[in-house]
């Protein structure tokens, strides 16, 4: 082009200097290129051309020289360089307008699938400050664009949740790399909701790291029906646990067998109560069956489709009875190295089924009138409140009132228990069903044993009607066990010789006082007068312990000097 240029003749006369009317188009030219791109750069080239060649040929202007020919060249010259880095500025101007295009309707579609979304979605620049919310974002929140950007999101995350928020996304940030959130945010009426936020980090298209992109989900019903469903779970596997343990322990035949007016008596009772939901006091001696009419009433009642829940109160150490009926946290004492449910949690809309009742410490019998009275609880070493909803069914063998008399036990949770009494007969009082029991035993053990009886001699049912049976149904079916055993042949024999079932009432003991003496006296001498142990007086009479030791109190009985054994 300066080759061209030196061809010119100059504005002032001076050889090889370039006119000055060169550079009056260059302005022109650059504002269509930047304006217009090469459509405006073409056009105006066109016309500087034109008007160039028109005044080279008329000899006047920045090209009219010596002669055309010259003056031609030196057009050409002067357009071929100028017009080349004008078409590559105009070319570079239109792609990144096109891009610029591109991006802002990128950006518009972006905006409007982020608005329309039933999701909440926000984007943060390399600052790690936010710069975009979307319309749901906004709108559940109910606060500004303005009051959001920033940090200014964290002011609707609760309290509890801010700090350990904001760490994992400054630490997720720093490395570059996903992150899940979970955390409680504000919405606009004021309550808090589970929000579930992920966010992932934006790289441009040479790696530039350019920020994060995120969005959140309301997940406060799901996380209630996962909470619901874990509870339903943890309930089925404390029901299991149980059954598998009851059933180890139960016994096989759980029917309540007997056509006496007494035992009538009672089922007419176990119909009347069971179909509602009122609490219910069992009363009777030990071995009477009590704990079937408990299975009873549960098996006709509206939550028979849940386990019967039972704890013996009596067989727990008195340190541990509160952790069993009402959990534990871990901690909660030495040893208690884990949370435990406590059987009341496994009892949660079924029944419980609360033996020996009366044996339950003073300072927990407070906490059980709690339960029926409110329905609820605290777990051991627990501030939190726990509810449930339990049937209550009670038993004991005690005289409850005098053991409220003599301040053993709370005389408002003997009125809470008393709502429905049944009183179990003791076998004595129903001795027309004991060939019954005998032969509801036998079919029993005939499964477990292998062996067939087909006949029971009348002698033998005969001893058995005219024996009181101080161990009730319990202290039959202990016989009818060792009689089977012993049994070789078709017929069951049971004897009544030592060592084996207690021979019945002599016809001159009239008093069941003094029968149920002698009959306890006999089995602890052929005992040894020993009471505990497999081979004691209290495994012979299927009685627990601590309620032989209560008997024999009660009689009199200690071993002494005198034949009989009594005092």
């Amino acid at each position: 082009m300066l080759a061209a240029f030196r061809l010119l003749p100059s504005w002032n006369g001076n050889s090889g200097s370039v006119p000055a009317l060169v550079y009056l188009p260059l302005p022109l030219l650059l504002w269509a290129a930047m304006r217009f791109g090469p459509i405006g750069v073409n056009t105006s080239l066109m016309i500087v051309a034109l008007l160039s060649i028109s005044g080279a040929v008329h000899g006047r202007g920045p090209f009219a020289v010596s002669s055309p020919a010259e003056n031609v060249l030196s057009l050409q010259l002067f357009l071929i360089v100028i017009s080349l880095p004008l078409m590559f500025l105009a070319a570079l101007i239109e792609e990144r307008r096109a891009n610029t295009n591109v991006l802002r309707e990128s950006e518009a579609r972006f905006r409007s699938m982020a608005d329309t979304a039933p999701v909440l979605i926000w984007m943060s620049g390399a600052d790690k400050l936010c710069h975009f919310f979307s319309k749901g974002w906004l709108d559940f929140t109910g606060r500004t664009l303005e009051q959001e950007l920033g940090n200014g999101w964290s002011e609707g995350v609760h309290s509890e949740d801010r700090d350990g928020c904001l760490r994992t996304y400054v630490d997720a940030f720093d490395q570059r790399r996903e992150f899940t959130l979970e955390y409680r945010l504000r919405r606009r009426d004021g309550h808090y909701r589970w929000i579930l936020d992920k966010g992932l980090p934006r790289f441009g298209p040479d790696g530039t790291f350019l920020g994060y992109i995120g969005c959140g989900n309301d997940i406060t019903e799901l996380r209630g029906a996962l909470a619901e469903i874990q509870g339903l779970k943890d309930q089925l596997e404390l029901e299991n646990a149980y059954l598998r343990q009851e059933t180890s322990v139960s016994h096989s035949h759980e029917g309540v067998v007997g056509e006496s007016a007494a035992i009538a008596r009672v089922l007419s009772q176990v119909e009347q109560v069971a179909g509602t939901g009122a609490t219910v006091l069992i009363l009777g001696e030990t071995g009477a069956g009590k704990e079937l009419i408990a299975r009873a009433i549960h098996r006709l009642s509206p939550r028979q489709g849940r386990a019967l829940v039972k704890v013996n109160c009596a067989a727990l150490p008195s340190t541990l009875v509160e952790s069993e009926l009402f959990g534990r946290e871990k901690g909660a004492y030495t040893g208690a190295l884990s949370r435990q449910a406590g059987r009341f949690e496994v009892a949660d809309r079924s029944t419980i089924f609360l033996d020996e009742v009366a044996e339950l410490p003073l300072e927990l019998q407070g906490k059980l009138l709690r339960v029926l009275q409110d329905g609820e609880f605290e777990r051991l070493g627990s501030a939190t409140t726990i509810k449930v909803d339990v049937r209550v069914i009670a038993a004991t063998n005690r005289d409850v009132a005098r053991e409220v008399r003599a301040g053993r036990f709370r005389e408002d949770l003997f009125y809470r228990l008393n709502v429905f009494p049944i009183q179990v007969p003791p076998l004595r009082e129903r001795a027309e069903d004991i060939p019954l029991l005998v032969w509801a035993f036998v079919r029993e053990f005939e499964v477990t044993m292998g062996k067939r009886i087909e006949t029971i001699p009348r002698k033998t049912l005969d001893a058995l009607v005219a024996y009181p049976w101080p161990g009730n149904v319990r202290e039959l079916r202990n016989a009818v066990e060792r009689a089977m055993i012993v049994s070789s042949g078709p017929a069951l024999r049971i004897e009544t010789s030592a060592g084996t079932t207690p021979a019945p009432s002599e016809p001159d003991s009239p008093r069941l006082e003094d029968v149920e003496r002698r009959h306890i006296v006999a089995v602890l001498e052929r005992a040894g007068w020993r009471v505990r142990g497999s081979a004691g007086a209290a495994s012979v009479l299927g009685l627990k312990p601590t309620t032989l030791e209560a008997r024999m109190a009660k009689l009199g009985i200690r071993r002494g000097p005198g034949p009989s054994g009594v005092a």
